[in-house]
């Protein structure tokens, strides 16, 4: 069962900010929305939260039609950017209050609490005010806050963002954790699509409210469907360059990189006419230097010890992003050139859809 959304379509006056939105989520999934500021990521899963209503199309959570239920009748607990914590309250008061306002049996809220409290590694600090704790901690007291509600869907709204890199990483791994511990399904938003593609079973691409692909992380990473799912899914992004069909040799099709000699070999088996403009995508991880291949001039290497990332240009000022790993490299001013294997060359028409 899990989160079901059919035809889901959300509009602000005139404007139309989610569009004819389908998706099915299975009980006990990490699923992840993804996609730049303004997308409507957090719009759609404030939708299934309650908190804003749908235009059109309908909502149902293991089974059930809530898409008029108010928010506290839906099974779900949301877990905000902000931590919203009270701040004249204890840790354990924070976490318990919403079993106050249902008015539950004290020895209910008290084992409720201190199990939450375990699964998040806060029983030292049950005492303490949300102004004794770090980041990280506060953001640990917001999850449990919703653990005790036992929700059968828990929301979070880019709940890391207002932490520091390294905390970052250390939340994600926590929640990841915290995700097998109590197999609940969860639903996560976020521009980071490092932290969709660590946390997700199934990652959720939106763009201008239309999810443009749907899959597991990987899937994603490499088949995407078009170049936005391409450009946006891998860190560092992908590369892209324009360039024209000369001719299929044999299974692949043999491409002219615009502004260059180079020639690139992509594994393509549909039909596409020589001359066909289109655009060429690689992977920064997937280059390597060759004797024949793509010119480039290295402007500055970004050394970060077992990897470095190299800022290169093409002739005509367009830049190239080359991963490189296992020994240092020279710095800028060096001409080399570039080869990429054809299996994992990627080709886009005009319209940037995948050719396949």
């Amino acid at each position: 069962m899990g989160v079901q959304l059919r035809n889901v379509r959300k509009v602000f006056g005139e404007v139309g900010v989610i569009h004819d939105v389908s998706m099915d989520i299975p009980t006990g999934d990490f699923a992840v929305f993804v996609g730049p500021s303004g997308c409507g990521k957090s719009t759609l899963l404030r939708m299934i939260a309650g908190l804003e209503d749908t235009t059109a199309g309908a909502i149902s959570i293991e089974g059930t039609d809530v898409t008029n239920r108010e928010p506290a009748k839906r099974g779900v607990a949301m877990v905000f950017q902000s931590y919203a914590l009270y701040p004249h309250l204890s840790v354990f008061e924070n976490m318990a209050f919403s079993m106050r306002l249902r008015r539950a049996p004290k020895g209910e809220v008290r084992e409720k609490v201190l199990e939450a409290a375990r699964i998040l590694q806060l029983e030292d600090h049950l005492e303490k005010k949300p102004s004794q704790l770090s980041g990280g901690q506060r953001q640990r007291v917001a999850i449990g806050r919703a653990i005790v509600r036992q929700p059968k869907v828990f929301l979070f709204d880019e709940p890391l963002s207002n932490l520091d890199a390294e905390l970052r990483v250390q939340m994600r791994l926590e929640l990841a954790r915290l995700h097998k511990q109590i197999g609940a399904t969860m639903i996560y938003v976020t521009h980071d699509q490092v932290e969709a593609m660590t946390l997700a079973d199934r990652i959720f691409v939106l763009k201008e409210g239309i999810v443009q692909q749907a899959g597991k992380p990987l899937d994603l990473y490499d088949d995407p469907d078009n170049r936005f799912v391409a450009g946006f899914i891998g860190s560092p992004a992908m590369n892209f360059l324009a360039g024209k069909i000369v001719e299929r040799e044999g299974e692949s099709l043999r491409i002219a990189i615009d502004g260059t000699d180079a020639l690139v070999l992509a594994k393509v088996s549909g039909d596409i006419a020589p001359g066909t403009a289109v655009t060429v995508g690689l992977r920064p991880e997937h280059l390597d230097s060759a004797e024949t291949g793509i010119p480039v001039t290295v402007e500055m290497a970004e050394d970060l010890g077992g990897v470095s990332y190299l800022h290169t240009h093409l002739p005509d000022g367009r830049e190239v992003v080359v991963e490189w790993r296992g020994s240092r490299h020279a710095g800028g001013g060096e001409a080399i050139r570039l080869t990429c294997a054809p299996e994992q060359v990627l080709v886009f028409d005009k319209k940037d859809q995948r050719v396949r």
